[in-house]
């Protein structure tokens, strides 16, 4: 799942003023009696839609108002949710999920059939869901997402209120912590059907989870508020929460410091050796599955087509001094896609020159450039597109450098994040630099992104038949250490083809008061509310 960074300089020193001169927002009231949570999130969401939500900041919000089959325990290993109990056929492909006596906020029962027309809405084509290709697991999923069969060909039944089945269309052990996504959850299909998308409105939002939705301030907070209709809301503890977007990561550095905020989901790399000074015990870094990285358009009729101008373009990038000198907290340098914490997967995948000393692979660059044809008479010239944030920032800077050396031409363009995104989603973009986070603990999470028929999240429009005969191979592998190779073979091919440049392994950058309890540092990152709580 990709998430934004998004933080203009003038914005981060504008913030920093405010501080200094005692500029300080206060925290908000909370109800005699009730323990009330203030969270930092990113950025403000732009739908509260299961179905249609992209990003991590939004998928914070929604997991904690719905609940899907499974859900995160405390430290993000998938959780019975709506369904108890489950079990499979013995070739894996038929899974009979349980699900308890539950109510929707309103009151209204939820039942199997809000699942089976959750599934059938996020693959409609109306719906245009970035998501849908995840829906792919259930049987004809794609076929009804390209209106090529009915929706009642879906491999999801509900064979009474309380029992639906799903029929795969292979195998996928993994099944358990994909369901944790939000493209799984059910929808209440009385609201939906009554309000159309207007029913993730406050008023109109119902929720079968820990919270429900009670007023969205656009740019300043949405708030939610203990669901009584949810089945262990005696459990809950926090009674209240405040989301607010927080796009300049230093602001919210300050306002963690001072009380104000409660958690932030993000800080500033390199200034970390400063917090761990003022507040150490606030800091929370994890090994992550998290990739960082910039993509190629091979869409693009220019240069980009070329591999050897985008081998070139990678191999002259000084991961190591990004890594060491500019972000400081962690990070890895990455020469290849998958993160090394995932489950389920073999090393071994690996840039096939990523072994060689930064001077040797710089002259290979500027051979390469001039194999394509591009040199001091006719420079290779590109244009970046970035989503603007301090972080991001420096290493483009360092990027830029780094291409210059070889002779590149370089422009960036720098946008607010959620118009980067449009770009790379419609393919308006060269070069863009960007971040995955896994949606579920598989390298299918990551590999599933290059596949021809994912659609807008593969962002470099990448196409290749071995490429996906090999995931589909993958597929209907039930073997787990034969499968874990094949998917080792499909990241080296499409490393191979040099899509992609990978610059860094993520780590995992949260600041928690030390007055939150229930938080476990977990290498996906979710810290679902329902586990939380405040020290009086």
């Amino acid at each position: 799942m990709p998430r934004l960074l998004l933080l203009p300089l003038i914005i981060g020193a504008l913030a920093l003023t405010m501080v200094a001169c005692g500029d300080k927002v206060h925290r908000p009231a909370c109800p005699s009696g009730q323990v009330c949570l203030e969270y930092g999130n990113l950025m403000e969401p732009l739908t509260l839609d299961p179905q249609k939500a992209n990003l991590i900041d939004e998928g914070t919000i929604i997991s904690d108002m719905i609940f899907g089959l499974t859900t995160d325990g405390p430290d993000a290993q998938p959780a019975p949710a709506m369904a108890t109990s489950w079990e499979t056929s013995p070739d894996g492909l038929v899974w009979t999920f349980h699900l308890r006596q539950a109510q929707w906020s309103d009151g209204v029962p939820v039942t199997a059939d809000d699942f089976v027309y959750a599934y059938r809405r996020i693959l409609a084509p109306e719906t245009a869901s970035i998501y849908a290709y995840l829906v792919y697991l259930l049987k004809n999923g794609q076929a009804v997402n390209e209106g090529k069969a009915a929706p009642e060909a879906l491999g999801a039944r509900a064979i009474d209120a309380h029992t639906l089945q799903l029929t795969l269309e292979h195998s996928a052990p993994y099944l358990p912590g994909l369901l944790k996504h939000q493209s799984f959850f059910p929808v209440p299909r009385h609201a939906v059907e009554k309000f159309g998308d207007d029913w993730v409105k406050p008023g109109r939002y119902v929720s079968n989870g820990p919270y429900t939705l009670v007023s969205w301030r656009s740019g300043d907070h949405i708030q939610v508020v203990k669901n009584p209709r949810f089945w262990d809301a005696a459990k809950v503890c926090i009674d209240r929460i405040n989301y607010y977007p927080i796009p300049d990561v230093v602001a919210g550095e300050r306002r963690v410091a001072n009380g104000e905020l409660d958690i932030a989901t993000e800080f500033q790399s390199n200034r970390i050796e400063h917090m761990r000074k003022t507040m150490p015990d606030a800091i929370r870094t994890h090994v992550s599955l998290g990739t960082g990285y910039l993509s190629f358009n091979t869409r693009d009729p220019g240069p980009l087509r070329d591999v050897r101008v985008r081998r070139a373009l990678s191999e002259a990038i000084d991961r190591e001094f990004i890594n060491t000198k500019l972000k400081r907290a962690g990070q890895l340098p990455a020469y290849s896609f998958v993160p090394p914490p995932i489950a389920n997967y073999v090393s071994g995948p690996r840039l096939r020159w990523a072994d060689k000393p930064f001077e040797a692979r710089q002259v290979e660059a500027r051979a390469l450039l001039a194999q394509a044809g591009y040199g001091p008479k006719r420079p290779l010239t590109i244009e970046m597109k970035v989503a603007g944030s301090t972080e991001s920032l420096l290493m483009t800077e360092a990027i830029q450098a780094d291409w210059r050396a070889v002779g590149v031409k370089v422009s960036v363009v720098q946008n607010e994040g959620q118009i980067a995104f449009a770009a790379y989603r419609n393919r308006d973009f060269q070069v863009g630099s960007m971040r995955w986070f896994a949606d579920f603990n598989d390298p299918v999470t990551f590999l599933a992104l290059f596949k021809s028929d994912t659609g807008a999240q593969n962002y470099g429009d990448y196409k290749n038949p071995a490429y996906d005969a090999l995931l589909a191979a993958a597929d209907n592998e039930p073997d787990a250490g034969k499968r874990a190779a094949i998917l080792a073979r499909a990241e080296q091919t499409m490393l191979d083809d040099e899509v992609i440049a990978p610059i860094y392994f993520e780590v995992n950058r949260n600041l928690v008061s030390p007055k939150v309890t229930g938080w476990v540092d977990n290498v996906e990152n979710f810290h679902r509310a329902r586990w939380l709580c405040i020290k009086r």
